[in-house]
């Protein structure tokens, strides 16, 4: 059987490096050949190596049985591979296997923890943008099958194929902003797939909308900033800050046990400069503090406590309420911190309206900068967002955390960066 494969899909097969490892992602539309080129990859590499052992997978195994495994079945039988000949099934242990020895585990990613006792030589990811980054980092480390005497020129092969993420996810942050050199990125628009039935994109651009169209049959990523609570956050938000110990120092806090999310800034009469973070799971106020003195144990200037509201309240977990508990603690070491904020904490959307026109107002001033260093802060600039067609944030929900550990670190360090900017420079909707 011969393919004739189309550029992109040569482009995603080949390996224009030497490193030992080859990360590739397939971008594109529908009906771009994705998932053809994936499966076909697979094969390719069960027959040049032999013993070689394969993991495909997907978020959920509906989309690996009902997709990618459909596609390997198809690729075998045009090969004129015969089952129980040249290959075994096994679906009991959702298991492909050659007669050379080399075999192909077919898995849901739902349970990561589960993967993590197999010694693989390639994996396939099937919508990469829908597995979490831990997923993808706990499979990188899955690359260290024994390599055989007999492999020549052998690469260990992570590839996976999915649509363009529709927000600044991690394909993005790894693949688009400064990739190794052994990581690469195809992109594959469906318009250039020849082999389509005739009008078939001219059919999908009746049936979607413009943003739909250009970003599920064009292949080009999605519009990053849109339904962002932040808007209008660049490059030029973003700096690298110096801690002054004579300035004035702002602690604006976000009361949580896990995570606890504690802003530090200095601020002009008309900036705000926020150059740490302190952003802890499963802790304290208490053990936050010394966390705070660890960093900054000769500080010389005033220490303001800024944040929410409601941590003014008493815990059922002490006699003291949050507010209380910072000031003795910082009272131990030394520094007599002043306490400013509201009495209540004001309508969301009143913050989020503060914050936004300090990150750029209507003349297109700048009256706020991030530091690098604040990468939960900078994490939530990027990705939090209201949900479809809502006014309403979108916070992850308990499964989305569980299946996505980073995802706790969003809303939590936003809400402490704008109860300080809504307490000195509130906007009033």
């Amino acid at each position: 059987m011969k393919y004739k494969l189309l550029n992109a899909q040569r482009k995603f097969l080949e390996i224009p490096h030497k490193y030992s490892l080859d990360v590739a992602v397939y971008q594109g539309g529908y009906g771009s050949g994705k998932t053809f080129a994936g499966a076909l990859l697979g094969i390719l590499l069960c027959i040049k190596f032999p013993g070689i052992r394969g993991l495909v997978g997907a978020q959920t195994y509906t989309l690996v049985r009902d997709t990618t495994l459909q596609t390997y079945f198809e690729h075998l039988e045009m090969m004129k591979f015969v089952e129980n000949v040249d290959y075994k099934w096994s679906s009991s242990e959702q298991k492909l296997t050659f007669k050379n020895g080399s075999e192909i585990l077919f898995r849901h990613f739902e349970e990561p923890n589960k993967l993590k006792s197999l010694n693989l030589g390639f994996v396939e990811i099937e919508e990469m943008s829908d597995i979490p980054y831990d997923t993808f980092k706990m499979l990188l480390a899955r690359m260290r099958q024994s390599i055989s005497p007999k492999w020549k020129n052998f690469t260990y092969r992570i590839f996976g194929h999915t649509n363009p993420e529709i927000q600044r996810g991690w394909i993005y942050n790894t693949f688009f902003v400064n990739p190794p050199p052994n990581y690469r990125i195809i992109c594959a628009p469906t318009t250039q797939n020849i082999y389509l039935p005739k009008g078939f994109c001219d059919e999908l651009k009746k049936l979607y909308d413009k943003k739909y169209y250009e970003t599920f049959v064009l292949g080009k990523s999605g519009n990053y900033n849109e339904n962002l609570v932040v808007k209008d956050f660049t490059d030029e938000n973003v700096k690298e800050i110096q801690y002054r110990n004579d300035f004035d120092l702002h602690i604006s806090c976000d009361f949580n046990v896990d995570p606890m999310a504690w802003v530090i800034a200095h601020k002009t009469d008309d900036k705000v400069f926020y150059f740490d973070e302190l952003v802890l799971e499963n802790t304290t106020t208490s053990k936050t503090c010394d966390e705070f003195f660890a960093r900054y144990p000769n500080h010389k200037g005033k220490i303001i406590i800024n944040g929410d509201a409601s941590g003014d309240n008493r815990s059922c977990m002490s006699e003291y309420t949050n507010y209380v508990i910072i000031k003795k603690k910082l009272a131990s070491f030394g520094y007599d911190a002043d306490i400013k904020i509201k009495a209540f904490n004001p309508p969301i959307k009143n913050r989020v309206a503060a914050f936004n026109a300090k990150v750029r107002n209507a003349n297109g001033d700048i009256g706020l900068y991030v530091s690098p260093k604040c990468e939960k802060l900078l994490y939530n600039i990027y990705n939090l967002r209201y949900m479809e067609g809502s006014s309403r944030i979108d916070i992850p929900t308990y499964t989305q955390i569980k299946q996505s550990k980073e995802l706790k670190f969003l809303s939590h360090p936003f809400d402490a960066a704008s109860y300080l900017v809504d307490f000195y420079w509130p906007i009033v909707l």
